[in-house]
């Protein structure tokens, strides 16, 4: 411990001031790097100074170094001065009236730290100020500047500049450069410029873009990063369709034109990207043709559709451009069959069968096991078929009897489905009689409960017509009658597997449920006995067979 202790005697100085010593001096100073800063300082000590009149001593040294050590600054002229701080540090008053003032020139990060004063005179003469030190902290300067015009326009070329304000810039050069996703593109050799020429894209809008100063000789990184704010035209427009009180919505993507079935009400809504926001509304045809603007919002409700078949198109605009985007609806549902109908007539018994459909179904008729379509006339038949809109029309007209049963079908069908509908004609001596089914789920079994039923009443009404007819009178006169029912609605088998038609949640019934029961009721109008005579007359009475 011996020698320790003796290390203050040995400096000529203290860690506590002696009486009569004193240094009044800033104790804290902060300047910018690479900037000039001015430090006042004074001392005092009890020395006297009758027979000296030379210039005492002074050195400024760093914390932690001994007097043996190089110092920072001093005036005299046998000491060495550190090498970073050679010609920076300088004493600017006068020691002999005790000023120990300090100029710091283009202070460098490294200068930072804590500073003390030794004053001697003499050989004997010596004392070190520890009480009160100098506290140098040299702070980073500001971060750097990126000055460009805005807005940014995508496409169009654009100058930026990275800036740093550094007095020393010149001893210590500044290495730039530029990061950021915006410049994925562009040449390595480019982004290490403090000027930069970028060309924005649509999707540079909101992206980061950081410049990067590295003060080379101070240890320094300082960066300024900016958030780009890039106008662009409207693009990926899309278009998206919904159907009211339905929670599934079907985003169309490279659709010009999409098939729905008949429903009360449908939602489209537009959507783009762009900067600033587009104004978007909806026209019914295309903009080009000067089409009426029904919608000045990117929703568009159409409670229903007039037309099978209508175009509606969204128009994205804003200051840079716009863009439209074209979307057919077809209305599109499987046919709804009304018929069979027959009538006997002079010339024959006469059939027609009606269809709506989206689009027009396609009539056709079977007669046994013959099939006929589209217009056709011999001597035992003739078919005539039209259409209109969504209408089809078909009759036929059988001109000769039939010498044994047969079944008569008319058959609807389109893309989306099919429906039939048939008819037993049961030759009679003067005409035939008409029962009629409909195709569909449980038709086979509904016929077949009919057929016992009609049967059963036709032999009823016989039996009491034979009790009430006159005798002589040929017992084996029919009695006539038509029969209609409806039936589910089943698709059409051969419809196109990748055809998508869009339409809201039909109800189904629970897996395992039986189809639903069918009831018929049979009535049996102007059953009156007839004269021998009218019998030799061709002609048909109907009756008619009620569902529930």
């Amino acid at each position: 411990m011996g020698p320790l202790l003796l290390l203050p005697l040995l400096w000529g100085g203290s860690l506590q001031e002696l009486p009569g010593f004193e240094l009044r001096v800033q104790e804290s100073v902060t300047v910018q790097a690479c900037m000039d800063v001015y430090v006042s300082c004074a001392f005092s000590y009890p020395w006297s100074s009758a027979y000296w009149s030379a210039e005492p001593s002074i050195y400024w040294f760093r914390e932690g170094d001994t007097p043996y050590d190089d110092a920072v600054a001093t005036n005299a002229r046998n000491k060495r001065v550190k090498p970073e701080t050679q010609g920076r540090f300088r004493l600017v008053g006068d020691p002999r009236d005790k000023d120990c003032s300090l100029i710091i020139k283009e202070a460098r990060l490294s200068d930072s730290g804590a500073y003390y004063l030794r004053v001697e005179r003499g050989l004997n003469e010596k004392y070190s100020y520890h009480d009160k030190k100098l506290n140098l902290q040299v702070t980073v300067p500001e971060k750097p500047n990126i000055q460009f015009l805005e807005p940014l326009e995508s496409g169009r070329p654009t100058k930026l500049t990275c800036s740093l304000s550094l007095a020393c810039d010149d001893r210590h050069p500044l290495l730039f450069s530029w990061v950021g996703d915006a410049l994925d593109a562009m040449d390595l050799n480019t982004i290490h410029s403090p000027e930069l020429t970028l060309t924005p894209r649509p999707q540079d809008h909101d992206s980061k873009l950081t410049c990067r100063v590295t003060l080379q000789g101070l240890q320094v990184t300082l960066e300024r990063t900016v958030q780009l704010n890039v106008s662009y035209a409207p693009r990926h427009l899309r278009i998206s369709l919904s159907f009211r009180n339905v929670t599934a919505l079907k985003i169309l993507q490279n659709t010009s034109s999409v098939l729905i079935s008949e429903t009360p009400a449908l939602q489209l809504l537009c959507v783009a990207d762009s900067n600033p926001p587009a104004q978007l509304g909806w026209f019914q045809g295309s903009p080009a043709l000067e089409a009426t603007r029904i919608s000045s919002t990117g929703v568009l409700e159409l409670p229903h559709l007039e037309s099978a078949e209508t175009e509606f198109t969204c128009r994205a605009q804003n200051a840079l451009g716009s863009q439209n985007t074209s979307l057919n609806l077809f209305m599109v549902s499987p046919p709804q069959l009304l018929g069979p109908s027959c009538s006997q007539e002079d010339e024959g018994l006469r059939c027609s069968c009606s269809s709506r459909a989206r689009p027009a179904a396609s009539l056709r008729w079977r007669l046994g096991e013959g099939l006929l379509e589209g217009n056709f006339s011999n001597a035992s038949f003739e078919v005539s078929s039209g259409s209109a809109g969504p209408w089809t029309n078909s009759s036929l007209s059988l001109r000769e009897g039939l010498s044994s049963s047969l079944s008569l079908s008319c058959e609807a069908l389109n893309v989306h489905g099919a429906r039939s509908w048939s008819v037993l004609l049961l030759p009679g001596r003067p005409a035939f009689l008409v029962l009629g089914a409909l195709g569909g789920a449980g038709a086979g079994a509904l016929l077949s409960a009919c057929l016992c039923l009609l049967l059963f009443f036709i032999v009823k009404a016989r039996r009491k017509q034979a009790a009430t007819r006159p005798e002589g009178v040929d017992d084996e006169d029919p009695v006539m009658g038509t029969v209609a029912w409806g039936s589910r609605q089943k698709p059409c088998s051969d419809s196109p597997p990748d055809q998508t038609v869009l339409s809201p949640a039909e109800d189904a019934p629970p897996p395992g449920e039986q189809e639903e029961l069918h009831y018929a009721s049979l009535s049996f109008h102007e059953m009156t006995s007839r004269e021998p005579q009218e019998q030799e007359e061709t002609s048909t009475e109907y009756s008619e067979i009620k569902t529930s």
